[in-house]
């Protein structure tokens, strides 16, 4: 019997000292996605990768652009290893919510609807919608796009606005094809970012125009998970520094020649 008692004791023991071991283990695991992302070594942002010269693959088939820069910074403040990841538009707001990255940091705007499902840092640049059409077009703004075949990328805000100024509205993936797309005569307009067109008409030669003001301003932002708030401060510290330090101006004034925030 004394025997048996020992044994009991011995096992309890080695119970608590298991458990205590487990609780210490435990402890040491990442409780927040800053903290996981610290642990991993790397931060992943997405975007669509066909949004030039924001996000887009270079001739060596790397993605590059203003937000993918703008990303690196922020890594780097957080001292951690950037990791830019393209992924389809539409997809975007899902892969974050789901967990497949970190943030999306690919000039999505700031709107009621995306505020339900993700948080936004602080604006990282301005711009917003434009019409641009082929240079002999008689179309001069929004108004006229009524009954006319439009492109845009789906699931944008540019997208929506087209509906409702009474388009026929084909979408694409990115505005590349839509680019294209007019060029080939199966559009009277695309919608776009003004930057974005401005630059597609710089860099490819498009005989495009851009038409009537600003269908609407939009401000960018960074998306992240609502369960993630420390990522959130971390990332506005990193843009205030940004901003503050010259880092910021540099980037914009190297894709835009000016200071697009």
């Amino acid at each position: 019997m004394k025997k048996f008692t020992i044994l009991i004791l011995v096992t309890l023991i080695l119970l608590v000292m298991t458990g205590c071991g487990a609780s210490k283990s435990n402890s040491d695991e990442p409780t927040t996605t800053l903290e996981r992302i610290k642990a991993d070594g790397k931060i992943t942002y997405a975007m669509s990768g066909q949004y030039p010269p924001f996000n887009y693959f270079n001739e060596q088939n790397e993605l590059t652009g203003f937000d993918v820069e703008i990303g690196q910074e922020i890594s780097k403040r957080i001292n951690v290893n950037p990791a830019p990841i393209a992924t389809e538009w539409d997809g975007l707001i899902a892969g974050l919510t789901t967990s497949k990255f970190d943030m999306i940091l690919g000039s999505m705007a700031i709107t009621d609807d995306r505020l339900l499902k993700v948080n936004f840092s602080t604006p990282y640049y301005r711009s917003g919608a434009q019409v641009i059409v082929p240079s002999d077009s008689n179309i001069s703004g929004g108004a006229d796009l009524k009954d006319k075949t439009v492109g845009v990328v789906l699931g944008t805000t540019f997208e929506t606005k087209a509906r409702e100024l009474g388009a026929t509205v084909n979408t694409y993936k990115g505005d590349p094809d839509a680019f294209n797309d007019m060029a080939n005569g199966r559009l009277d307009a695309v919608i776009t970012d003004k930057i974005v067109g401005l630059n597609a008409i710089k860099e490819n030669n498009y005989p495009y125009k851009l038409v009537g003001d600003l269908l609407y301003a939009e401000k960018m932002g960074i998306a992240i998970r609502k369960d993630s708030p420390e990522l959130l401060e971390a990332v506005n510290s990193a843009l205030t520094e940004m901003m503050n330090d010259g880092t910021y101006k540099r980037i914009s004034e190297k894709y835009f020649s000016a200071d697009i925030r």
